[in-house]
Order: C-alpha cells, then structure tokens, then sequence
C-alpha cells in the first residue's frame, strides 16, 4: 500500500508533529518557520523533535510556507495533505495581512500538493469567516478563507472542530516568537481540496443523417459540454440512469415493456404549436462534404475528423449520430424541445402493440432563464400506451402508481424525510403556478394531469415540483394513446438533494464517487458555503 506523504506547516514544539508521527502508512514531514536553535528553547519542543526523528519523520527548520517548493526537489513536492495549524503573522498583525499570508500559502500549496490531495487549515473560532463559526463575525472582519482559497483553486470540501483534547501531547504555543498558548476553544479544522480547473471547449460539430442525406451543424455553445455526455447508457453509474432503471422497472410489473433503443432524431422541423420561438434552440445543417487531400495535408481535416463519437444506429432507417470537433456550416431546424413528437411518429407508423409500454428516453433541448432547477438541457423519459377508449383511466391510473410507486421506493432508501407525490388534474394550475418544465409542456398540447413531488425536509417543506406529465390522445374512434412524460434530472435532484443542476452535469469525478454502481444516496456538497456576488447594473435606454 502506497505510504501518505505529509507535510506540517508552522509547527511550534512539534506536538501535533509527534502525535500524527505514530500513524500508520504515514511518512511525516514537520516543518517551522524559526530555527532549530530557536525552537529547541522551547518546553516540548526537544523530546517532540526527539520523537520525530526515532519515528522516521523528517524535519525542515527556517521553512517560509509561501515558498514551498524552494525547499524540496521535483520528486518530493507530491505530498497528500498539509496541515497549517492556526497560522498567523504575528504580534499585532490584523486580518488583511492574514489574508495575505494564506492567500500566498494556498498558492504555494498547490504546487507541492497532489491532484486529490488535502489542505487542512485549523483557525481559531470566528476566523474563518464561514457559516460554520459560531459565532460568526462580520465579513469584513474575517480571514474570508473560503474566498481567499478560491483565488488558487481550492474548494472547502469540509469543516469539523480541532478538538485539542483528542491530541495526545498536544499544546498550542502562540504566535511567532512567544511560548504563550492561546485560546482555541470553538477552533475549527478547514479542509480544503482542488476545485476542477475552468474548462475551454472547442466548438463542436454534430454530424447526423437527416433525410437520407448527411448532414453536420455546429452545436450551440452552451450545450457543448451536455450534448454527448452518456448518462443514460447501459453501463452509467449517473443517478439518471438509475432512476430510469427503477422506473422502466416498476413498470415491468404491471405492463408489458418495449424500450425504443433506437436513434430518436436530434433534429425536428414543423410547427411549433404554442411555443414561443425564443424558447428554441434554432439549427442550420448543411450537407457533408469530404475534405481534399490539400487540406488533409495542411491540417485543415482535424476540423472534420471523428475525435469523439457517439453512435447509435436505427437499423430500419440506418439514423446515427457522431459528435466530433471543430468546423463550421445552411433549411432551418431545431433541436428536440420533447421527445413527444418522436412518440407520435411510432403510433402514426403503427409501430406498437396496444397494450404494450413503449420507452423513449434522451436529452430534450429548451433555451430558459437559468435557475438551479431550470436547465437548457434534460433527460426525459416518456411511457406511451395505446389500449381502448373504455380502458383510458385504468391505464392512467395504472401507470400513475406504478410512477408513484418507483419514486417512493428510491427516496426511501436515500432519506428519511417524508416524500408528498401526488398526481393533478391540469386545470387546477394557473400557469403562473407551474415551473418551467411544466409551463413547457403546456404549450405543446393539452395535458390531463401533472406528477407533483414534494420533500419535507426537517419540518420545513420545499416548494413542489412538476416532475411528469400525463397527457392522452386519440387515435381511432376504439384506440386512445396515453403518455407519460418525465423529467429524469428533476427527479434524480429531488431524490439525492442535489440543490443545483450543474452539479448533476459536472464533471468532477467526486459527483459520481458518491453513487457507487449507480447506488442512489443523500449527495453530500464537496464544495462548502462558495463565495456568491451580487452586483447592480445600471445602462441607459434611449427615449
């Protein structure tokens, strides 16, 4: 097993050094600002630095912790955690030169740190600033060390008490230059990790076959990162996916399934019904071409290769999708606002069984003001279900519970809070009442009834959410076609307590490590009380 490298910043008698010294797989590195002759004057210090050296540990005296990588070669600046306990200028130094100091250590931290390493920074009770300081000073009179940390890229991941008790042969020696403890009761230990650097995506070229030809548009810029992500895959551990499989699941119980695996076409033209064009978003395809052996010579080709794909296949129609990078492109579609359209497309072609449960699922696209629970992109899944007119609301009802039913089981093993999920009747909502995933659906045709969740957390209710829709249309004067529509990301952020949807999307592998095997849980923040602004913006309107 890979031995814990660690390094110790202004260690005062070494205490703390010794104690952690004794664990096991951990190989210590102490360091102190002053000298060796200067600590050694110290009570503790000599038997603690005698402890140090019997143990294996190395120790680094004259270290100036904004300077780290000064005082070690290339191959002994990978360290795992760094402890900074209570650091300090010194004498009468308020909290801007403080600031200064941990803002020049954290980005000397981070050249010494691994990528999944850990800060740990101990300050003393109402230093920090944070909500977790009881009591909490004003913010002008706080080290702000969230924010400070955010200026080298740094997140705090957690906060927990420095309970000295707990130290064995712990005692804190006072700032620089004294041998005089101080108070550090209510003292709290800030653990910091890399937050993942701001991205730069290329633009990204979308390559599909639209009637019989093959075409290529350029995706829009705010979508590039979520077009081709792969959440609802076979083998995907994202908690869409699962909830999907619960879903899809339930419902094998009560009716036969058919899931529709085939390519669903990103692209839709016709009209639009009610929808407010600004809601779309509008594409211009053009007509593939090949490049010549001149541009691929120059380079110019890297612009129409495939570096990254997506494929699936309808072999009926023989429709792909391949995603790749670069280039540029002429008959006005738009990407999938719901995969509705493709569900009406199956029972026009006769394509179902009545009786049977068909599965559509994919991302829909739908430009909105963004909030943390209105998203530009979603995963929907939609049930669609053709059965007799006289068996209409045995089959809404039926598939209503078995929604119900699903959802209830997968938030009982997440949490204990109490979960409302009701179904509505449409006409009991003004449209001012509905959130954006509903007041959407509205406009593409008339809907029966809204899926309605609601979590009581800790006595406190959240507001209610929309998360499906139950719409029914005839077919024939025998045969009515019930849809179920859902929205998986509403759902799986209600379910885990995700209380933002760029969390849900975000590529930080510590999202995903929290749902191991597509496990569902309470989703546990990894970045603490982030710093937010707000600004006033002023312009002038000409008359």
């Amino acid at each position: 097993e890979a031995v814990r490298r660690v390094l110790l910043l202004g260690e005062g008698n070494f205490s703390f050094a010794a104690f952690l010294c004794g664990a096991a797989g951990t190989h210590v590195v102490a360091t102190c600002y002053e000298s060796e002759e200067e600590v050694c004057g110290r009570g503790q210090a000599e038997e603690s630095i005698r402890r140090l050296r019997e143990g294996g540990a190395e120790i680094v005296f004259s270290v100036d912790c904004t300077k780290l990588k000064n005082y070690f070669l290339p191959e002994e600046r990978e360290f795992d955690c760094i402890y900074f306990n209570f650091p300090h200028c010194g004498r009468k130094a308020g909290v801007v030169k403080n600031r200064e100091l941990l803002a020049h250590f954290f980005h000397s931290s981070a050249e010494v740190l691994t990528e999944e390493g850990e800060v740990h920074v101990a300050l003393c009770n109402g230093q920090g600033g944070t909500p977790a300081d009881q009591p909490r000073r004003e913010w002008h009179n706080s080290w702000q060390i969230v924010a400070v940390a955010a200026g080298a890229g740094f997140i705090l991941s957690n906060v927990h008490p420095f309970k000295a008790e707990t130290i064995p042969g712990y005692k804190c020696t006072g700032y620089r230059s004294q041998d005089k403890s101080f108070c550090i009761e209510g003292a709290l230990n800030h653990i910091f990790t890399r937050s993942t650097p701001l991205p730069y995506f290329k633009p990204m070229i979308c390559k599909i076959e639209l009637e019989s030809r093959k075409v290529s548009f350029q995706v829009p810029q705010v979508l590039v990162d979520k077009i081709n992500r792969g959440f609802l895959q076979v083998n995907s551990n994202h908690p869409v996916q699962t909830v999907k499989e619960k879903l899809t699941a339930e419902l094998s119980q009560a009716f036969p399934l058919q899931n529709i695996d085939y390519c669903l076409s990103l692209l839709h033209q016709g009209h639009l019904n009610d929808i407010c064009r600004s809601s779309i978003f509008w594409i211009i395809p053009s007509l593939e071409e090949t490049p010549s052996t001149e541009e691929t010579s120059n380079g110019v080709a890297n612009a129409v290769l495939f570096s990254h794909v997506d494929f699936c296949r309808d072999t009926a129609k023989n429709c792909y999708v391949n995603v790749q990078e670069g280039c540029h492109i002429s008959n006005q579609y738009y990407l999938r606002p719901s995969l509705l359209p493709c569900a009406r497309a199956i029972i026009r072609r006769g394509a179902f069984i009545p009786g049977t449960v068909h599965v559509l699922s994919g991302l829909v696209f739908r430009k909105c003001l963004i909030t943390p629970y209105s998203m530009p992109v979603f995963h929907e899944v939609v049930f669609v279900c053709a059965v007799n007119r006289d068996a209409e609301n045995s089959c809404i009802q039926m598939l209503v519970n078995s929604i119900k039913a699903s959802i209830h089981s997968l938030h009982q093993t997440v949490s204990g809070f109490k979960l409302n999920i009701s179904s509505q009747e449409a006409t009991s909502f003004e449209t001012t009442e509905l959130n954006d995933f509903a007041a959407f659906e509205s406009h593409l045709s008339k809907i029966q009834y809204f899926i309605c969740m609601e979590i009581d957390t800790s006595g406190s209710c959240k507001k209610g959410s929309c998360v499906g829709i139950i719409r029914t249309e005839l077919v024939s004067s025998e045969l009515v076609v019930v849809f179920a529509s859902l929205n998986l990301d509403l759902l799986a952020m209600l379910i885990c307590g995700i209380s933002d949807w760029r969390m849900l999307w975000t590529s930080d592998t510590r999202f995903l490590r929290q749902f191991p095997q597509g496990e569902l849980r309470l989703f546990k923040s990894f970045s603490l009380y982030p710093p937010s602004y707000l600004h006033d913006v002023s312009f002038w309107v000409p008359d």
